[in-house]
């Protein structure tokens, strides 16, 4: 089985208000960061998607360059791409949806390209749970990892749906907030163990600036999120970790608690160049030096001696 990612999710415009200063018709969508973040891992990846005739080629061709397969995008002529504007409180923390249009999306049917159906990890992006089954009944061989996003809106609007995914993945990634209502208990540790029971063999519950905590094999292992001067927008935060997880376990192929460990690492890092500015912007500019200085970083933030 080839060392392939595979990534269902969102190619979009994004307009952007928080404390810090506003950004208008971005690029966005949760699968633009996801293959962004994963390229720096000098895989092969494949993005499942669609847009409209508005979307610019120049960011395709650019995808190309990264050696982000993009003819699993399908673009409608005349169509008009997804759009999302949103404003984020003081603490960032929360935001407010103030326009959302699907447009092409709503007509959405994702068909995998043939040359990733044998890919060894396949991430699903957040979308609606039926898509994302789709995507994965597309495959001509189980994957190795199948990893999967999802939100509270989906658990509002389908939630059986969601259940009937989750039964086909290994990993489950979402937020405090969204773990304690898939499960239905306060705590997040009890929380892990019954969505365990719904078919991942592991759970990562992001924290936003606290981390994020991993739980699988009967462990957990806390990961920080490394204290920044400035943040600018968190809006693609938790899927440029999603990015940098899945693409160093297709780089490494180690599925192991220990390999996920690491694999959260490199997540968490990528994401916090994310954050530093709006949109993809910042995680189009680094380079390996940076990520591994920062990596560096984030080691000794987190190493200490026992007397």
């Amino acid at each position: 089985m080839a060392k392939k990612l595979l990534i269902l999710g969102t190619v979009a415009f994004d307009s952007i208000e928080t404390p810090v200063g506003k950004a208008d018709k971005i690029i966005g969508g949760c699968a633009s960061y996801i293959a962004q973040a994963a390229s720096y891992f000098d895989i092969e990846s494949a993005v499942v998607s669609i847009v409209g005739n508005d979307f610019p080629k120049e960011y395709l061709n650019q995808m190309e360059t990264q050696k982000i397969d993009t003819s699993g995008i399908e673009i409608v002529p005349d169509g008009k791409t997804f759009f999302w504007s949103g404003k984020y409180l003081d603490n960032m923390n929360s935001r407010e949806t103030l326009v959302t249009e699907l447009n092409v999306l709503e007509h959405f049917n994702p068909k995998v390209p043939e040359s990733y159906k044998d890919a060894s990890v396949v991430m699903l992006g957040n979308l609606h749970p039926d898509l994302q089954l789709s995507c994965l009944e597309q495959m001509n061989k189980t994957p190795k990892l199948v990893v999967m996003d999802t939100m509270n809106f989906w658990m509002d609007l389908c939630m059986d749906a969601v259940k009937n995914t989750l039964k086909h993945v290994d990993v489950l990634t979402i937020n405090d907030e969204e773990a304690r209502q898939l499960s239905g208990v306060f705590s997040l540790v009890e929380a892990a163990e019954i969505i365990q029971e719904m078919g991942p063999k592991y759970v990562i519950i992001k924290k936003g600036a606290d981390g994020a905590l991993l739980f699988g094999e009967g462990k957990i292992f806390s990961a920080p999120a490394l204290p920044l001067k400035a943040v600018f927008d968190p809006t693609g935060a938790g899927d440029s970790f999603a990015g940098g997880f899945c693409g160093y376990l297709t780089k490494n192929e180690d599925f192991s608690f220990e390999g996920l460990k690491t694999a959260i690492i490199h997540g968490s890092n990528l994401a916090s160049f994310c954050v530093e500015s709006f949109g993809i912007k910042k995680l189009e500019s680094i380079d390996a030096s940076q990520i591994k200085n920062r990596l560096e970083t984030f080691k000794e933030l987190t190493s200490f001696q026992l007397n």
